[in-house]
């Protein structure tokens, strides 16, 4: 078990967590939300040791060991794959050097007998003999392949180091798994074997994420963190979303009799629990929501940024035709013989392993950059709107945002109009009046969203268009492009994103495409003709 007890972080006159208890039990799986900005991973700093609170403490049951999933992926630059893995369990590992430096002596003692003994014991004791086996079968599930297991981790790409790095802390069984983000830089497979992993997870799981469908499949309850203080919620996010917008209506329905809100509250319920299913943190979630009361529903003070596109007109039934092209990047094909058409009303999603190769299509079909092979051409009456992975070019300047926006509205330039459109996007009052060049990451998606929205173009191109921002914001921007009735292609490594967006699947891969319409995207992923045509496409 994991108990926090009155802690307190300030920074300067800054507070970022004020007199906090809560207790994370065995068997549970929780998932840490919160505004960009309210401390969600200096939390789980705190929950690890890596951060020293104000007042307060932190502890850990005895004997019980804590891991976390590592942020820095060049801490291990001069280790071996397999070895990173296995100093995911600290004690295992130095149990293993102090047996190698005893062996290693030339004048090998009795003593040094009675003490490698002891460590043979306690080797054993820690499963050290199947130490290799184990962490070369958690390298081969999340896509480490034998061969990179002996390679130094200087030798493997960021993706690469990220899942080594996964691998590390899931390695051991942990009693305790701290995981910040944990599913950056995953493709579709490898984000469902975690999940499942985390299904069969019997010890204490808290993880920091802001994809919202691996936040419903894994977590038993959700830790808000919000004012400074963290309280626990039993269920998935799509839970204490909904029910803390239902504590907000009836909060404002003053009229509303006691009784009336509690039948709503055990309606609201019973259809959740409905859906549970035969996994385990499903069940454990079912329970809890069952034993939910009136009094422990609360309305959210999140806020929502309005997200939404209009075309100015419409587009033509001949929108974009791209045909036989081909692009390789430092002599790495990104695709070949790409042949494509796109029609008014599709919503692609565009995946694949190589994010890169998406990136490159986009910046291609924006002019960015020459196909090596082949050509595409866009309808006459299309207008396109891009949001770039990389956008920091577009900040690099000391003019506020409202002058920054105001560059890129045609009709309306008027001051109050601009900064009564950027209020909608959460730049209230003075906020408005920053730099540009001072912005975080999610403020600068917010800006490039608005510029989007000024275009009134008819097709949108997005490039990994969650990334950086909150949960919030990630809500409004999938309900704009789900009501969006112009044209669209993105990427997204957010599932849920891609499954109430997209109404066309395409898979980019070296040596071709599939290409799928009319279905979703778990529909997808279940399609035995695409595994047929992956591999196919891969061998």
């Amino acid at each position: 078990m994991l108990s926090v007890s009155n802690v307190s972080l300030q920074y300067g006159k800054r507070i970022l967590f004020k007199e906090v208890t809560v207790t994370f039990a065995k068997g549970n799986c929780y998932g840490i939300i919160g505004a960009n900005g309210s401390g969600k991973s200096t939390f789980l700093k705190i929950l690890s040791g890596e951060i020293e609170t104000t007042t307060g403490q932190v502890s850990v049951s005895p004997g019980e060991r804590l891991s976390m999933l590592k942020q820095d992926q060049y801490a291990y630059d001069e280790y071996s794959v397999l070895t990173t893995v296995i100093m995911g369990f600290e004690r295992l590992y130095k149990v293993m050097q102090e047996k190698d430096a005893l062996y290693a002596k030339p004048d090998f003692s009795d003593a040094d007998g009675v003490k490698a003994s002891e460590l043979e014991m306690e080797f054993a004791e820690l499963n050290g003999w199947s130490a290799d086996v184990d962490a070369a079968k958690l390298l081969g599930d999340l896509g480490i392949p034998e061969e990179f297991h002996q390679l130094k981790m200087k030798q493997l790409e960021g993706g690469q180091k990220v899942r080594v790095l996964l691998a590390q802390a899931l390695f051991g069984n942990p009693d305790i798994l701290l995981l910040d983000e944990p599913t950056n830089q995953l493709d579709v497979e490898t984000c469902m074997w975690l999940e499942e992993f985390l299904y069969s997870f019997e010890n204490t799981a808290i993880v920091v994420s802001h994809d919202r469908h691996f936040l419903d499949k894994v977590c038993t309850h959700i830790a808000d963190i919000d004012f400074g203080k963290i309280v626990l919620y039993p269920g998935n996010y799509s839970f204490w979303k909904e029910t803390s917008q239902l504590a907000l209506r009836q909060r404002q329905d003053q009229n509303k009799r006691t009784e009336d809100k509690r039948k709503e509250l055990q309606e609201f319920i019973a259809r959740f629990s409905a859906n549970a299913s035969k996994s385990r943190q499903a069940t454990s979630r079912k329970k809890l929501l069952e034993k939910l009361t009136l009094d422990d529903i609360r309305p959210s003070s999140r806020k929502y940024p309005f997200v939404g596109f209009t075309a100015e007109r419409e587009a033509g039934n001949d929108l974009l035709n791209i045909e036989h092209m081909s692009k390789a990047l430092d002599g790495q094909v990104m695709f070949k013989d790409m042949t494509i058409r796109i029609n008014r009303g599709d919503k692609i999603a565009l995946i694949g392993r190589n994010a890169l190769a998406k990136t490159t299509l986009f910046q291609i079909l924006m002019g960015e950059l020459q196909p090596d092979e082949g050509s595409f051409k866009w309808g006459i009456t299309t207008s396109q709107a891009y949001f770039p992975k990389e956008n920091s070019k577009y900040f690099d300047s000391d003019i506020s945002i409202v002058d920054w926006l105001k560059q890129f509205s045609k009709d309306n330039k008027e001051e109050n109009f601009i900064r009564g459109f950027l209020g909608r996007m959460l730049f209230t009052g003075e906020e408005s009046l920053k730099p540009v060049k001072v912005l975080s990451g999610g403020e600068k998606v917010r800006c490039i969203l608005s510029k989007m929205m000024l275009t009134g173009a008819n097709v949108l191109i997005l490039d990994e268009p969650t990334n950086h921002l909150d949960l919030e914001s990630i809500s409004a921007l999938n309900d704009g492009m789900e009501k969006f009735r112009g044209t669209i292609l993105f990427s997204s490594h957010d599932h849920q994103f891609v499954q109430t967006v997209a109404n066309r699947i395409i898979e980019i891969m070296p040596n071709g495409i599939i290409d799928k319409a009319d279905i979703t995207f778990d529909d997808y992923l279940a399609d035995s003709t695409v595994n047929e045509r992956r591999k196919q496409l891969m061998a």
